[in-house]
């Protein structure tokens, strides 16, 4: 892949990310922090939804030439968030408090952007 390619998927990939936070404020989701990085893993962000801290796996497409975006969450990619879901409550201290992870899907086509969120999908 060139470095024109990679800079065009960081792109895409930071502006999905900004696109599902502000969709996740609209639907009732308090973001407490994005791009939240632990030892090799990192989570998009970091929210509340009622009592429960979730967190979201972003992943953003052009086009579903490969795919819905959401299929691009592999068992390897849960257990690196798993993992670094971890390392957040254990370096914030939180105790007990019900945890998930969700997926925001945002599809970015002919300047607009569609968003669905798949919660507690692992």
């Amino acid at each position: 892949m060139n470095r024109k390619g990679t800079k065009s998927q960081r792109v895409i990939g930071k502006t999905g990310e900004e696109v599902a936070a502000n969709y996740l404020k609209q639907n009732g989701y308090e973001i407490l922090e994005q791009n939240y990085y632990y030892n090799h893993g990192e989570i998009d962000i970091v929210a509340k939804e009622g009592n429960a801290l979730v967190f979201v796996e972003v992943k953003s497409r052009r086009s579903t030439k490969f795919g819905e975006p959401e299929e691009s969450v592999t068992p390897k990619k849960q257990q690196l968030l798993r993992r670094t879901a971890e390392g957040y409550v254990t370096e914030k201290n939180i105790g007990e408090m019900d945890c998930r992870f969700d997926v925001v899907s945002v599809m970015m086509k002919n300047g607009k952007e569609e968003c669905k969120i798949l919660k507690d999908c692992f």
